[in-house]
């Protein structure tokens, strides 16, 4: 088939890649001139499939309005006349009870650590290098409370096979040797040994090359006006260069296909989340993490991509802004200070992205009501996790084949 993939992220890309090894004729069709140039390029690096954890879970309301109040927020309400933030927000938080939070994680997991699987057998294939590392991840508490709620998650990993180790200080200092010299700061901490990290920038450029190998055309800085439908089908798709059609489609534009598709009447539930991160260079190897820490206090990921630090994280909500405030980069240079003291922050750079959050976690993926069109959106702060697990199964899906994961409860559909 003759397929047209509107988005050249991190999603995008590897939905392309799939698609083309699956053996159909691929376009990419992107705003940017190049790949993943905007939420997938500087996120935090993680490759966490042990830690795909809806943002909505019992006692987040609490959470958040302290929060709220708090100088370093992890979370941020900027104000906002956007209709449709309400009944995001609404369903947010009819999904903040435990028996939904077990559902959405055991989702998200699913994909996750299909994706993971998927991950090492393209790395294996391509042999693409992007600092990639195999090293676990270290979910850090500073508190008792945040150790002994701990236990929530360590049921749902247990549940679903997902190796785990709950660290004293002690073992936090082993996994991550710099903060033996700031265990006063932290009780313990969660560690997920089969987390990655690595550059999603660095893996989405140097994928798109090998896709373009197998065929496929990326056709950078071409602005997606709008999708046209006929009846129960997509009939094409008007850019800045003109109307281009395809026997199929899929949307994978992140926090803009909902904007795309309500022209055809689509109701996607995803909203922009906007997160930051700060880039450094290590400059002290001593004080440097070995992997990725979660600082679950701030709710801000310290990783190490080869010679650099990443900072990032924190949520803010208020639209489709981009800016930089100080304030949020002074939160990022805090946990960084505080925990790994390495990189030369006065000359980091730092950055914004806007990430396609679903209200229950779960990314949207799968067909729709028009027989030739499909989603590939809403993986938030996941999609450099989920990625390839996303893209293989869409595209296993779209081929007629059996997807080696259950999608049925992926769609959009389940809302």
């Amino acid at each position: 088939m003759k397929i047209a993939v509107l988005g050249a992220g991190v999603i995008g890309t590897t939905t392309a890649y799939y698609l083309a090894k699956a053996g159909h004729e691929v376009t990419v069709y992107d705003r940017q001139p190049g790949p993943a140039l905007e939420t997938s390029f500087a996120n935090a690096g993680e490759i966490s499939p042990g830690y795909s954890t809806p943002w909505a879970a019992p006692g987040i309301p609490l959470k958040a309005m302290k929060w709220l109040f708090m100088s370093h927020a992890p979370l941020i309400l900027r104000p906002t006349l956007d209709p449709r933030l309400l009944p995001w927000m609404l369903s947010l938080l009819m999904n903040c009870t435990s028996a939904a939070y077990t559902r959405n994680k055991g989702r998200m997991l699913r994909v996750a650590g299909y994706s993971r699987e998927c991950l090492i057998a393209l790395r294996e294939e391509t042999g693409i290098a992007y600092d990639h590392r195999s090293q676990g991840t270290v979910q850090l508490f500073r508190t008792q409370t945040q150790l002994d709620h701990a236990g929530r998650d360590i049921e749902v990993l247990s549940a679903d096979g997902v190796p785990f180790e709950l660290l004293d200080r002690d073992g936090v200092a082993r996994a991550e040797p710099a903060l033996a010299a700031v265990r006063d700061s932290y009780v313990g901490g969660l560690r997920l040994p089969l987390d990655e990290t690595g550059d999603c920038y660095l893996f989405t450029s140097a994928l798109a090359k090998v896709a373009e190998g197998l065929g496929v055309r990326f056709r950078y800085g071409v602005s997606i006006a709008r999708i046209e439908a006929d009846g129960g089908a997509v009939s094409g798709v008007v850019t800045s260069e003109g109307r281009v059609t395809a026997d199929h489609y899929v949307l994978a534009l992140g926090s803009w296909s909902p904007v795309l598709g309500r022209a055809i009447g689509l109701r996607l539930p995803v909203y922009p989340v906007k997160g930051y991160s700060i880039t450094a260079d290590i400059v002290d190897e001593a004080r440097a993490p070995v992997s990725t820490v979660l600082d679950e206090t701030y709710k801000v990921a310290l990783t190490r991509l080869g010679n650099r630090l990443r900072v990032g994280g924190m949520a803010e909500i208020g639209g489709y802004s981009t800016d930089l405030p100080p304030a949020r980069r002074d939160t990022l240079e805090y946990v960084a200070g505080n925990l790994f003291p390495c990189g030369d922050l006065k000359t980091a750079s730092y950055w914004s992205g806007l990430r396609p959050m679903t209200p229950d976690g779960t990314p949207i993926i799968g067909g729709t009501r028009y027989g030739n069109l499909s989603l590939n959106t809403g993986h938030g702060t996941l999609g450099w996790t989920m990625a390839c697990g996303s893209a293989r199964a869409l595209s296993d899906q779209i081929s007629g084949h059996q997807p080696d994961i259950d999608m049925g409860d992926l769609s959009i559909a389940r809302y």
